[in-house]
């Protein structure tokens, strides 16, 4: 398999939802390592701590936010190369018909449909007439994959995150000119990963900035490990 990566990011820039804790942190500061001009998406902008970074007020369930965080990078950068969905959350846990129908919407709107709403209204600074290869990357989560079967103790984080691995597969082919991938960071020491697992944020955020450095390869695919996954 050959994929080309971008040495540097300067000159490029790039949004990170849910970038004030965990993974999207981690993902939005070596963004900025490699060069990028990153806004860091959060629902409290005065929690993105982190220096060189542009906090924006991004709740991905509210679409008037959307709209104004689009249209301020349409205003200060009139161009966006890398998006990467990152926000989620875990949802109920336990058997389907007893889980609050509250906590199955809450997970549906966080997990698929906010990185439907972003990307929409990202697409007019992803696609653009005189340049192509800008890059949509997915945090998704092996509990969405057919192939392993779908996470049935979390049941709607498991179907959220199946949809945005089909999300994934469809946009890629509607837009061939864009580089979309969905990246399973495994499970991680966050608020939502817990204490004891195994990966470190660090570990986490490695696959979705290698698919953020993608100049050419795979589009329309979900990636572990820097390596492709089967859906």
């Amino acid at each position: 398999m050959n994929v080309d990566l971008h040495e540097s990011l300067s000159g490029q820039t790039a949004l990170v939802t849910g970038a004030n804790r965990g993974i999207g942190a981690e993902i939005a500061a070596r963004l900025v390592d490699l060069g990028a001009t990153v806004y860091a998406g959060a629902r409290d902008p005065e929690t993105v701590t982190a220096t060189h970074q542009e906090p924006v007020e991004l709740d991905v369930t509210d679409m008037s936010q959307v709209a104004a965080a689009m249209e301020r990078l349409r205003a200060e950068s009139g161009r966006l190369d890398v998006l990467v969905n990152n926000a989620g959350v875990y949802g109920p846990q336990g058997q389907y018909g007893d889980v609050d129908t509250a906590a199955i919407d809450r997970t549906l709107r966080t997990n698929l449909l906010g990185p439907m709403l972003v990307t929409r209204y990202a697409l007019p600074l992803l696609v653009s007439d005189d340049r192509s290869g800008a890059r949509v990357v997915n945090v998704s989560s092996g509990s969405g994959q057919f192939a392993d079967g779908i996470d049935d103790s979390h049941l709607p984080y498991g179907v959220s995150k199946a949809g945005l691995n089909a999300f994934t597969q469809g946009l890629a082919r509607q837009y061939p000119s864009l580089y979309v991938n969905a990246a399973c960071p495994g499970w991680v020491r966050t608020d939502m990963g817990g204490e004891h697992a195994p990966r470190s944020v660090a570990e986490g955020a490695k696959t979705p900035v290698f698919l953020a450095r993608l100049r050419d390869g795979p589009s329309g695919r979900l990636w572990r490990d820097e390596e492709l996954e089967p859906w």
